[in-house]
């Protein structure tokens, strides 16, 4: 069989696939995505939390609905391109693709942050190196990995928040929705922080995506997918909830909006502060456990769109003696290291906001086309206008280059296309 029309193997089971789900979201952001979430919103970071676990809940039932029909590599491209057309397929597809790796150089400029602050973007760049040979051996060498980083990471979290709560420093009173940077604004600018405290938020909650961009290789895939999505996103939400709240009660929204380790705060501010540096590593550890199970999502993602022509067809190519998708997995890789040597982490969370943003308000367009109950079609609506209103409400900055790229892309794959059907 021709390399580029052969097929990934099903090994991934309920518990693997959950893992993957976990480790995607219970990366680097919930080191760091707390202090931009702060300086938008203030202690109303809370509300911004909420809206974001609501628009990631919807967006995941929507997501499971439809990987039980497509259960194939490629997640919402795949989805678009069944339900609503080759453009806003490929609209989906090309979202991901460059969200998500700006979310995989976020990840690895996090690592170098924490762990080698001098020389971040060395050890960013190293990351990649060492997360793409990982994948390339295949996703159950992912799988493997993921759970020894999963367990480090829960564990440095658990720290976290026992020394919060033990320390002299918990004040339940910030949870109070005044006060903090935001508490001489109108209600207007208010809320306009809330939602763009829940669109930087979101960038911690996308990690579910990865489950059904893998829909190819997860075992009996029509009902494993939808529970694992549903199961890995209201772990995450719990424990997000939880260190949101620690965070809040514990570090003053000003103190915590100025801060580029928000948790190492926490943790310094009790009487476990000798702990601070545990606290370092394990964001460290957290951004590699993301990264690691990133890669794999935004690589099958290149081979589904590779296999019908939207991204050059040996891109769709898999490894002989196993498949794999080498040459996607390394494309993925490349192109991180570029953004990686480019973008700051602020910028890069910005630019991955809009993409994966874009990818998820299709998803529930895409879904509203299916057989629906009323509270169903509801869910698709929430949303979808939770994933454009959040987009809306991002930096103008990266609101722009997220755009940008998306439509040059666009334009790009229209004009390739126009060219072949002159040709024929």
């Amino acid at each position: 069989m021709d390399a580029t029309n052969r097929r990934l193997v099903r090994t991934l089971g309920l518990p693997d696939a959950t893992l993957i789900g976990v480790g995607s979201m219970i990366g680097a952001g919930v080191y760091v995505v707390w202090s931009q979430a702060a300086a938008a919103a203030g202690a109303q970071l809370l509300l911004g939390l909420v809206i974001a676990g609501i628009i990631a809940l919807c967006n995941a039932l929507a997501s499971g609905r439809l990987a039980a029909l497509y259960p194939e590599s490629g997640g919402t491209y795949v989805y678009a391109l069944e339900r609503l057309g080759p453009i806003r397929g490929f609209i989906a597809g090309w979202g991901f693709t460059i969200g998500k790796t700006a979310s995989c150089a976020a990840m690895a400029l996090t690592a170098g942050a924490y762990l080698w602050p001098d020389n971040d973007r060395v050890l960013a760049a190293i990351a990649l190196v060492l997360v793409t040979a990982v994948n390339i051996g295949g996703i159950e060498r992912t799988v493997h990995v993921t759970k020894i980083l999963m367990t480090i990471t829960v564990t440095i979290l658990a720290v976290v928040i026992i020394s919060g709560w033990t320390g002299d420093n918990i004040d339940i009173g910030r949870l109070a929705f005044s006060g903090g940077s935001t508490a001489d604004n109108s209600w207007v600018e208010l809320a306009y922080g809330v939602f763009q405290s829940a669109g930087l938020l979101f960038f911690a909650f996308a990690g579910y995506a990865r489950i059904a961009t893998l829909g190819e290789e997860v075992t009996n895939p029509e009902r494993t997918i939808p529970r694992a999505i549903l199961l890995a996103l209201t772990m995450v939400i719990a424990l997000y909830s939880i260190v949101a709240v620690t965070v809040l009660s514990t570090v003053d929204p000003d103190d915590l909006a100025a801060s580029s380790d928000p948790l190492r705060l926490v943790v310094q501010s009790s009487s476990w502060n000798s702990l601070g540096a545990i606290v370092q590593i394990g964001a460290g550890i957290a951004a590699f456990g993301g990264l690691l199970n990133l890669l794999p999502g935004v690589s099958r993602t290149i081979l589904a769109m590779a296999r019908r022509r939207d991204l050059p067809s040996a891109l769709a190519h898999l490894s002989a003696e196993k498949p794999k998708p080498v040459r996607a997995e390394l494309t993925v890789a490349v192109g991180a290291m570029v953004l990686v040597l480019t973008f700051d982490i602020r910028h890069a969370i910005g630019v991955s906001g809009v993409g994966v943003l874009v990818y998820y308000g299709i998803t529930n367009w895409a879904a509203l086309t299916l057989p629906l109950s009323r509270f169903q079609r509801v869910q698709s609506i929430i949303g979808l206008v939770g994933c454009v209103g959040l987009v809306l409400c991002l930096p103008g900055w990266a609101v722009l280059t997220g755009s940008t790229v998306l439509i040059t892309g666009l334009a790009l794959r229209v004009a390739k296309f126009s060219r072949l059907a002159q040709l024929q």
